[in-house]
């Protein structure tokens, strides 16, 4: 061992390996979510921001259809997979993704006009959950590559409100800068809650947050509405009565809000919702 660090550990300063591919290296090495997921079985530490994202947002056990967009290497559908083995899983990505149990994997640019097709005719009716870990290639220009990425995330926003069912989600990384003013006035035109968060998973140093657009309005910025023909609201739904807004669909709302009232803050088992 010399200064510190085991052998294994050590980095290697061969002449092939570039000053950015070496401080990469070290990142991974030292990077705890690296070693978790390697640890799980996850294909990549991104599997992390999901589950947390899904901790503070219920998203996923409710979804009987899924679309991941940008799904290689497919830690999101292994996650998506394990939490809700019954979720049909469609994903799509130009580079090539192994292939995971249950879901079924076009390699293809969404850019393409038949992806959106190939997609929902896969899924054999309209998803609950749009998920898009996607990101533009970078040229190194930030405008620039702010611009190429929001770009995909508006494609993606704009097949999630063409094909999602009722009451659906969607969720899509975007860049520092948050989500578009254009985009984000979409957004909140077919859902009842918009937000953005940046889970613990997602290094501190990135430029990168999340979206997170809950109860889809339907077709024409309709309000979805349960069974019992109540509106969705953005923070609790009144048929099921827990919280939408961190809580998560297995911890229920101690107190509820009089029909017609705001949400508010609430406290649910020692500690905030809404």
């Amino acid at each position: 061992m010399r200064g510190g660090k085991p052998a294994g550990e050590r980095l290697k300063t061969a002449r092939k390996r570039s000053a950015s591919s070496a401080r990469w290296l070290s990142r991974q090495l030292a990077d705890p979510y690296v070693k978790q997921a390697k640890a799980a079985g996850w294909r990549s530490r991104a599997a992390f921001k999901l589950i947390e994202l899904d901790e503070k947002f219920g998203l996923i056990k409710g979804a009987r259809r899924v679309v991941d967009l940008g799904i290689a290497p497919g830690g999101w559908s292994q996650v998506i997979r394990k939490q809700n083995p019954k979720a049909a899983v469609v994903g799509i990505d130009l580079l090539p993704t192994d292939p995971i149990e249950g879901v079924t994997i076009f390699q293809m640019d969404f850019m393409a006009d038949e992806a959106p097709a190939a997609l929902t005719e896969a899924l054999d009716g309209p998803p609950d959950l749009v998920i898009s870990d996607m990101a533009a290639n970078t040229v190194g220009h930030k405008q620039t590559d702010h611009l190429r990425t929001m770009g995909l995330v508006e494609t993606a926003a704009h097949f999630a409100i063409q094909n999602l069912a009722p009451g659906g989600a969607f969720v899509a990384k975007v860049l520092a800068g948050g989500t578009d003013t254009d985009l984000l006035a979409l957004l909140k035109q077919h859902f009842a809650s918009v937000k953005h968060a940046k889970p613990p998973a997602s290094r501190k140093d990135s430029s990168e947050w999340y979206v997170i657009a809950q109860g889809f309005k339907g077709e024409g910025g309709k309000v979805a509405r349960t069974p019992l023909g109540l509106p969705r609201r953005p923070g609790l739904d009144p048929e099921l009565g827990f919280c939408w807004r961190g809580c998560g669909p297995t911890k229920r709302c101690q107190r509820q809000p009089s029909p017609g009232s705001s949400p508010g803050r609430r406290r649910v088992r020692g500690r905030d919702c809404g």
